[in-house]
């Protein structure tokens, strides 16, 4: 261990750091750390000199590797090479706090090794809240997507996310306005899936008195009430291509008119569109404009199915059940063997199914435990392999979109085509389960 003295000079050294620094021992034991580090993990500075890092960021009495972590101390000591990793580390109240850690070899005079260590923060949990859903993981899967959402929001560049139905579009497109430049102005969202071609353009730009039989009034339109800050496009592969072109010259001008109107108004949105489709496959079927698709996919993030990152399914799950519970004022909690079915179960409709599957759970609990009986999956989960179809399948592999087809189609059979049920089981619109029905051929 190095002096008092030394100490403290490496401590002044480490406070040149913005960022979270901190300097471990081949013991795990901290040697020095800035105020910064302190400060986010709400140690008094003159007790952190001797205490085992773990137990500082990761609030765990063991080293993280003994928690199935990549551990950038060990792995420094081993390489004497720079590392990088994503972790999901604890702050001063005890929050999940997701940062990309990044190490470096120390060696001192005596040849003795240590690790430097710079702690950059990605997002607290509390600006991963929406309503009743929840971004909630430390997968790896789920750390990535933080990092792009973290870097695609310091920019003002479009950006387009993909992801399936129901993975949380919505929430990662607040995410980014809530980390941008923009998070004190308005946020706006519009579903183009729901809404008619024909009122597409005056939702979008608004219209004049008299534009339009029964019109009485003026309207401002979304690019207008968004102005200064952001405007989510959900679903934007169902606008229609009358609609995609005036939306491409906004984005190119800055500039549109409302509906019978003649004067150009001038606005500065950071825009956010989403789709679970292939919009360049659409755009060689000549059914979205391949220039626009350019425009919007400044930026693109992939946001994981919730089957990418079952690790993160526990936790998020008893996030729901939290929520769920305060909203009718009682306590619930998941039976181990709750959990287990979960975690099994394939989620075609990601976390919005997961969502819908508690919430019915919940209904059915009598005593505030929920069993795996409650979650109601034995009819519908592929994990027990009793799904119609599925044991006369063939050994070989089958596609994910294979696997979607049969289920919506057990769905059907099962509830007599009521579609407002099946939907509502998956976890997905009726217009959502309807283009899922015409895709697979139902």
């Amino acid at each position: 261990m190095p002096t008092k003295e030394h100490a403290t000079i490496i401590e002044s050294l480490l406070d040149t750091h913005e960022a979270p620094a901190v300097i471990i021992g081949q013991d795990y034991r901290i040697v020095a750390a800035n105020l910064a580090y302190c400060t986010s993990y709400g140690v008094d500075p003159k007790q952190i000199v001797g205490r085992p890092c773990h137990e500082i960021s990761h609030r765990s009495p063991v080293p993280c590797h003994l928690n199935g972590e990549a551990c950038p101390h060990n792995q420094v000591l081993a390489t004497r090479k720079p590392f990088e990793v994503l972790h999901t580390h604890y702050d001063h109240a005890n929050h999940p706090d997701h940062v990309r850690i990044k190490a470096y070899p120390v060696t001192a005079a005596d040849g003795q090794s240590f690790v430097l260590e710079t702690i950059h923060r990605l997002a607290p949990s509390m600006d991963l809240d929406c309503e009743e859903m929840r971004m909630v993981g430390s997968s790896p899967a789920f750390l990535a997507l933080i990092e792009s959402l973290s870097a695609s929001a310091r920019s003002d560049a479009p950006v387009l996310l993909y992801g399936e139905t129901g993975v949380g579009k919505e929430l990662a497109a607040q995410f980014v306005h809530k980390q941008s430049t923009r998070h004190g102005k308005s946020y706006v969202e519009l579903n183009c899936a729901a809404i008619p071609e024909t009122l597409c353009e005056s939702e979008l730009f608004g219209h004049e008195r008299g534009a339009f039989t029964g019109c009485v009034g003026l309207k401002k339109g979304l690019f207008e009430v968004a102005n200064g800050g952001t405007l989510f496009l959900d679903e934007i592969g169902e606008m229609p291509l009358s609609m995609q072109a005036k939306l491409l010259r906004v984005l190119d001008t800055g500039e549109f008119r409302r509906v019978g109107g003649s004067d150009l108004i001038k606005t500065d949105v950071r825009l956010v569109a989403a789709t679970n489709q292939n919009l360049l496959t659409m755009a060689a079927q000549k059914r979205f404009r391949e220039d626009l698709y350019f425009r919007l996919a400044g930026i693109s993030v992939n946001i994981p199915p919730l089957r990418e990152r079952r690790a993160d399914i526990p936790a998020l799950a008893q996030a729901l059940v939290r929520r769920l519970s305060q909203q009718r004022g009682l306590e619930y909690r998941l039976a181990p063997d709750a959990v287990g079915e979960l975690v099994n179960y394939p989620f075609p409709g990601n976390v919005r199914e997961l969502r819908n599957i508690l919430q019915r759970a919940i209904a059915l609990s009598e005593t505030g435990v929920i069993t795996a009986e409650h979650l109601l999956l034995n009819a519908t989960s592929l994990s027990d392999a009793r799904m119609e179809g599925l044991a006369d399948a063939p050994a070989d592999p089958v596609s994910m979109d294979e696997v979607e087809s049969r289920h919506i189609a057990s769905l059907l059979q099962q509830h007599s085509g009521n579609r407002r049920q099946v939907a509502s089981i998956l976890g997905v619109t009726e217009r959502t389960l309807y283009r899922k029905i015409k895709r697979y051929a139902l």
